[in-house]
């Protein structure tokens, strides 16, 4: 498929979004709208937009490239087991109690729980957080445009990333959580159809019918799930596990950007409906990638197709875009488009929405009666948008710059440390009813837990005879946290006791 084709597909994508923003926030576009959606969104709605923001481009692309690598192969499906369980847990967990207080930014909580201090110290570190998060998403997409695309306009990549948050504001910038509520629909369903088309055109190449593949698949050197033999190494099983309960704590249930969209639902009994709901499809959808992996690796060997070489580096990220642009026909190479930009678009466009929101309500108090009336009140907010859209851009050329790994591995390990001292806030603030913190101090110990994790991390082979740390840092982190908290803890008033 040419670079001119892939560019006509990408500004007719983008003009239905545009033209879709443009009819959901024509009645308003106010904060209310913007913020909780008017708080009527559909449940199933919501569940089913949810996987496309919760997958991104890191899954289309990262996860089914990681699957060639004999340690990790089909390693990944452990983590999204405890995914799966760290999904219940917010349900049941923290929905509730978020529905309870009736929030808007759910780190309200830790201001009538911990005080001032603590609740702009947890809001900083989710901006923080889903900056960098998100920012690598999309730099993975970005990149892919950049080599089959723009390059053969001559377009540099700084410009290509522009663009790139341009669209997205141009989209979200007026309507918010209600115009992503709708837009991450319709990309969620360009992104499960890309899956399985995808595995249908490539089995076709293959020649595998629906139980030849999946044969084929279970007998491969790609599909091994559970590693059990070797409890030091980073792809043990229940490093895994533990390692995606909590992170899914964290990332989603202690994350504005994806409990936003849950807040917006009328009651918690339809929010944890739409919770179910996306657990299940969540794990179906990650094994049918995985497997797109495993038949890609396949297909490269069949096909003699080597993975593409960046700077003398293997890069397996690439070998999904090279396959689809390359080696298979002009049907598939669009549903590969589509469904890649989908992922990724319907995670940036969901977490600037959140970014805005966290920022307008955290640090601007834009949720209060008596800010509600201020003049030019929307167009403060619309700064805030363009102003996370340019920090987004400059994280992203910063870390092009840097990046020597792939994105998916290097995602979860920074959520390992920024979102860490998250979980041991809200730890301690849900299970040390009889306590709270002297305020000032909390800034200090969510610095200093994940410079402790830091240093564990990289001397863990020779402090712990060989054991290598990989997704339960995250736990190590909050558990730091709860410890530094609990140092600096004082008996709770009835007024903080939630």
């Amino acid at each position: 498929m040419s670079p001119t084709t892939i560019l006509i597909i990408i500004i007719l994508y983008f003009g239905i979004l545009i033209l879709i923003s443009n009819l959901v926030s024509k009645k308003s576009s106010d904060n209310d709208t913007f913020f909780k959606a008017n708080k009527n969104s559909k449940w199933y709605l919501v569940a089913f937009g949810m996987i496309g923001t919760a997958l991104s481009g890191v899954t289309f692309i990262s996860v089914p490239g990681e699957v060639g690598n004999p340690d990790l192969q089909f390693k990944y499906f452990q983590f999204i087991l405890g995914n799966a369980i760290g999904f219940l847990i917010i349900a049941k967990v923290l929905l509730p109690l978020y529905y309870r207080m009736n929030l808007t930014s759910i780190y309200s909580y830790i201001e009538q729980r911990l005080g001032v201090v603590s609740y702009k110290t947890a809001a900083t570190i989710f901006l923080i957080s889903r900056t960098i998060g998100s920012s690598f998403r999309l730099y993975l997409v970005v990149i892919v445009l950049q080599r089959y695309v723009f390059d053969a306009f001559n377009v540099p990549f700084a410009l290509t990333v522009l663009i790139s948050l341009g669209l997205i504001f141009s989209y979200t910038y007026r309507g918010g959580l209600k115009t992503i509520i709708i837009t991450d629909t319709l990309q969620t369903f360009f992104l499960v159809s890309s899956v399985f088309l995808t595995i249908i055109f490539v089995c076709h190449s293959l020649d595998f019918g629906a139980i030849e593949a999946f044969e084929a698949v279970k007998n491969s050197n790609y599909s091994k799930v559970f590693f059990y033999e070797d409890y030091l190494k980073g792809n043990f099983v229940l490093k895994q596990i533990l390692g995606g309960i909590f992170v899914t704590i964290a990332m989603v249930g202690l994350d504005q950007d994806l409990m936003q969209k849950n807040l917006s639902c009328a009651n918690i009994g339809e929010a944890q409906k739409n919770m179910f709901t996306f657990t299940g499809i969540f794990v179906i959808i990650n094994i049918f990638f995985l497997s797109v992996g495993a038949l890609l690796y396949m297909f490269a060997e069949k096909n003699g197709i080597q993975i593409p070489m960046i700077d003398g580096v293997a890069r397996t990220d690439y070998l999904f875009p090279e396959i689809a642009f390359k080696h298979l026909s002009i049907v598939p190479a669009i549903i590969f488009l589509l469904g890649l930009t989908a992922a990724t678009f319907a995670t940036t466009d969901s977490a600037l929405t959140a970014l805005t929101t966290s920022f307008c309500v955290d640090f601007l108090g834009m949720d209060k009666t008596e800010n509600q009336k201020k003049p030019n009140i929307i167009r403060t907010r619309h700064y805030v948008h363009i102003g996370f859209s340019m920090l987004m851009f400059l994280v992203i050329i910063i870390f092009n710059s840097l990046n020597d790994k792939s994105v998916v591995t290097m995602i979860f390990k920074v959520a390992s440390y920024t979102y860490g001292p998250l979980l041991g806030l809200y730890a301690f603030g849900l299970f040390m009813k009889s306590k709270t913190v002297h305020d000032k101090f909390v800034p200090f110990i969510c610095l200093l837990s994940p410079l402790i994790c830091f240093l564990i991390s990289k001397n863990s082979v020779a402090l712990f005879g060989n054991y290598v740390i990989d997704n339960e840092l995250i736990i190590v982190n909050g558990l730091i946290t709860f410890l530094g908290l609990l140092l600096i803890s004082k008996p709770a008033t009835e007024n903080t006791r939630y």
